[in-house]
């Protein structure tokens, strides 16, 4: 409505400002967590729905993320995709840090992907990460019980020995992951990927590098290239839902008792130990 309002006035009297949302995805990648923010189709949707509602000839998506969860990742990368055809808007991707393995997975919704020299891209490839403890039960002599219905139901239960059979099958799941993800950059990338045996082993390289394999189209910070492209008066507007002091720690609107708290508070020392070594495998 607002850029029809402007083409009707004379031409002294239109705006020339141009506004350009911009989401800001940063973080692990992955579903749940009620006292940790973590990046899924569920923390992101509205935000995502929010930019694309903007009268502006594009929506520029800020990506600083480690990765996690696939299934998270393709989520948000689809939702991304659909709003930007049917809202026939330009995606204009920038990366920070870093964007590697589902930060890259959603990197490649942007018809155009930018990083700094220095920024981590890459590391399209699947890892699946876990501790075992059946010598740690034997010192402290803990028996594990286990007693299930399916003889699959406890594969790669962590306080047993590993067996041979069940990481054949986790890495046979790992594959179809991986060719997934492999489909997924070849179809947005297409011929700008340069032909290089290492491209999808899960190796990541800088910003520098990534755009010499065509894994980003050019190195510039978002408020430099958005200025070039939509013109000096150009206004980048952040997008951000409205957070309260509770809805920070995941209570708002909640109800808990001492024991949902006290779970949450050791699932969480998980989560931030598995977010922690996302980070640190890119020297972050």
């Amino acid at each position: 409505m607002k850029r029809l309002f402007n083409r009707l006035l004379p031409k002294s009297w239109r705006s020339t400002v141009v506004t350009i949302p911009v989401i800001r995805l940063h973080g692990t990648i992955m579903s749940g967590g009620q006292f940790r923010q973590n990046l899924s189709l569920a923390s992101t949707a509205g935000l995502i729905e929010k930019a694309f509602s903007f009268d502006a000839p594009a929506v520029a998506v800020s990506i600083n993320s480690p990765g996690g969860s696939p299934v998270q990742s393709r989520l948000i990368f689809k939702r991304i995709r659909d709003l930007a055809v049917e809202k026939n808007k330009k995606v204009l991707v920038f990366v920070e840090d870093v964007a590697a393995s589902g930060g890259y997975m959603i990197a490649v919704a942007g018809d155009e992907i930018f990083a700094d020299p220095s920024s981590i891209v890459g590391s399209i490839g699947v890892v699946s990460a876990s501790f075992g403890f059946p010598e740690l039960m034997k010192k402290i002599g803990v028996e594990r019980r286990v007693h299930t219905a399916g003889q699959n139901k406890a594969v790669l239960d962590p306080f047993k020995p590993e067996k041979k059979e069940d990481v054949e099958r986790l890495k046979a799941l790992q594959l179809e992951v991986h060719e997934t993800f492999i489909d997924l950059v070849k179809e947005r990338r297409g011929t700008k990927l340069k032909d290089n045996p290492d491209l999808f082993t899960g190796l990541f390289w800088t910003g520098k590098t990534g755009l010499e394999l065509g894994l980003v189209d050019a190195l510039g910070d978002m408020r430099t290239v958005l200025k070039t492209r939509f013109g000096a008066k150009t206004q980048i507007r952040l997008v951000s839902a409205p957070r309260g002091f509770l809805s920070r720690f995941g209570l708002f609107g909640s109800r808990f008792s001492a024991p949902d708290i006290a779970a949450a508070a050791a699932s969480g020392v998980i989560d931030a130990a598995e977010e922690r070594a996302l980070w640190a495998r890119f020297g972050l």
